[in-house]
Order: C-alpha cells, then sequence, then structure tokens
C-alpha cells in the first residue's frame, strides 16, 4: 500500500509490494499529492503484473518437485531414496498447486508440524533438508523461485545420534541364525553373516559393502571409489578382516557380496527377528567397530580409517561403556 507523506521539495510516494516471494520497495518526489497519487497507483499496478506473469508465479511446487526428481536426483548418490520420498510429498501437508512465489514459510512450519506428529524430527530435519534443495535450484538455476522460505523457519532440534554396540550374546546368536560356519558360503545368509563379521571389523557402511568389487579389494586394504562423503577412501584390512573377505572368493564374478543395501538391511532385521532380538540395525555395526577399533588407535587414526574429517565424529560412534574405560584405566 502506497504511503504520501509531504516534505520540504514536494509529495514522497512510497509504496511497499511483495513480488513472487520479495519484497519490492520503489518511492518518488512530486510536485502535488495528485501526481504522487497516480505514480503510486501506476506502479502498483506494474509490480502486480509482473507477479503474475512472473516464472515464480506461473510454476507450482509440484512442478519443480517432479522436475527436481527428473533433473537433478539421479545425479546423487541415494538417488532412488530420494525420488522415492519426493513422491512422498505429494501426500502430505504442502501447498502443491501454490505457485512457488507464492509459497511462505508459514506453509513450510505448517509442513513441519504436521510431520512432527507422526515423524520423528532427525526424519523431519531430512525432508526439510529436500525441499529447501528444491527451492534452491528453482531459485538459482530455473527462476521459479525469488526466496527460498525453508531457509526462514525453525528447524526441529537435532535427534540423539544413537549409542547402541552389539554386545558378544548378540553378534553370537545373529550368526547362528545366519548358518555361519566355516564351510565354504553356499546360502545368502552365510554371506550376510560374513558381511556382517567384516562391517564390524573395519567399520564400512552397508552401501560399501553392498557395493564392493572384487578389484577394489586390495592385499591389505579395500579402495572406496566413492563414500557417502563424497570423496575416495582406503580402508585397511586387519589380519582377521583378510581371510573374511578371502571365503567369498567365488560367491559372485563382481561383487564381494552379491546384494543391494536395500535387501542387506531387509534380511539384517529378517534375521534379528529369527533370532528373538531388537534394537539395533546394520548401522550399529560401525559403532560397534568404533568401539573396538578405538581401543587400538589414537582419534586421528580411527577417523582417517572410518573416513570423518570432523574428530567430533569420533564421538558419536565411539560408544564404550563405563566398565571397559575403568578396565582400561587399570
Amino acid at each position: 500500500m502506497a504511503s504520501i507523506q509531504k516534505t520540504a521539495q514536494g509529495y514522497r510516494a512510497q509504496i511497499k509490494l511483495r513480488v513472487h516471494g520479495d519484497t519490492v520497495r520503489d518511492s518518488g518526489l512530486f510536485r502535488t499529492r495528485r501526481e504522487a497519487v497516480e505514480w503510486a497507483a501506476d506502479r502498483e499496478r506494474e509490480l502486480k503484473a509482473e507477479r503474475t506473469t512472473s516464472p515464480a508465479m506461473l510454476h507450482t511446487l509440484r512442478q519443480a518437485m517432479r522436475r527436481y526428481a527428473e533433473e537433478v536426483s539421479p545425479e546423487k548418490r541415494g538417488a532412488h531414496w530420494e525420488k522415492v520420498r519426493l513422491a512422498a510429498f505429494e501426500s502430505y501437508a504442502l501447498p502443491l498447486d501454490t505457485p512457488m512465489g507464492a509459497v511462505t514459510a508459514q506453509h513450510i512450519a505448517a509442513f513441519r508440524d504436521s510431520r512432527l506428529a507422526k515423524v520423528s524430527a532427525g526424519s523431519v530435519r531430512r525432508e526439510i533438508s529436500i525441499l529447501s534443495s528444491v527451492f534452491e535450484t528453482a531459485r538459482l538455476e530455473w527462476g521459479w523461485a525469488g526466496s527460498n522460505p525453508c531457509r526462514d523457519i525453525r528447524k526441529p532440534a537435532n535427534s540423539k545420534h544413537r549409542e547402541r554396540v552389539l554386545t558378544t550374546r548378540e553378534i553370537r546368536a545373529m550368526l547362528r541364525e545366519m548358518g555361519y560356519s566355516r564351510a565354504p558360503i553356499q546360502a545368502t545368509g552365510q554371506a550376510l553373516a560374513v558381511c556382517m563379521l567384516l562391517a564390524l571389523r573395519t567399520g564400512m557402511r552397508a552401501g560399501e559393502l553392498a557395493s564392493l568389487q572384487w578389484d577394489q579389494v586390495h592385499d591389505r586394504h579395500v579402495h572406496l571409489p566413492q563414500t557417502k562423503s563424497g570423496r575416495p577412501r582406503d580402508v585397511p584390512l586387519s589380519s582377521k578382516a583378510i581371510p573374511l573377505i578371502a571365503r567369498m572368493r567365488g560367491w559372485d564374478k563382481s561383487l564381494v557380496f552379491s546384494m543391494d543395501p536395500r535387501t542387506l538391511s531387509t534380511l539384517f532385521r529378517r534375521y534379528r527377528e529369527r533370532a528373538g532380538l531388537d534394537g539395533f540395525t546394520f548401522h550399529d555395526c560401525r559403532h560397534t567397530a568404533a568401539t573396538m577399533i578405538s581401543k587400538r588407535v589414537d582419534v586421528l587414526t580411527l577417523c582417517k580409517i572410518f573416513g570423518w574429517t570432523d574428530p567430533k565424529m569420533a564421538m558419536t560412534y565411539y560408544n564404550p561403556s563405563a566398565e571397559s574405560i575403568a578396565d582400561m584405566l587399570g
């Protein structure tokens, strides 16, 4: 709405209007009040016309999410899961058919609150992060947005990091259920048992183990050309890890374990349930490995093994019990 003020030089007209997500201000100095009022009315009409014809008002949030899933997601690691999440967004409390320039922080805050009633804070943070990426790409590369409303809301508090470490009893129960033995590998359950043991010896992630190829396996280490951090990593093999990998020779010509990450996680949960256990996931093998390996190496070496650039990550994964620390102290 225009504001007209009398000054020593005449009449100053000031206008403030939101145009596809941004607040636009303009002003002018005029000899008479009538001229100031007419200019303000004309200028507001111009800005409103720009609003209705701008790309940010011609493309909806639904269109932006679908284009992002088609063009941007395939270039990422974890593309499948990101596309699944983006498709799921179309059933959530989002202004899907609202033009990108008309989506506000209030819309995103309402989405945040509705999701917090159903899923954890960590899940909501990840979902908002994906939405934010959609808006940033639309703003910077497509010209479909003038701002990113995801930046203007409070994010849910960070979830507490998991501190679950598998016990010796749980590991043995899992191995029994998977049919682990010293005999040649004959079944998928036995391959999964070796995979779990290698995770406990090296701290490798499920995705890294599932995609591990024989040409990446060397005498004393395995080379991971792609990791979660986006950087390659060499994982050292201890004297106990080397024979574990050797046992998989002949199981598959190219892949060491010949299973994708989803199959690996699903089978792990199934064997855990059959063993009458709960409360841990395959990823907790990484926590367990960090706790065990940290007893033998310094923190910087631990970071090198696990691919952490921030030593603070060691505090997330290193979870010794008070009793084990007492044993170290003597």
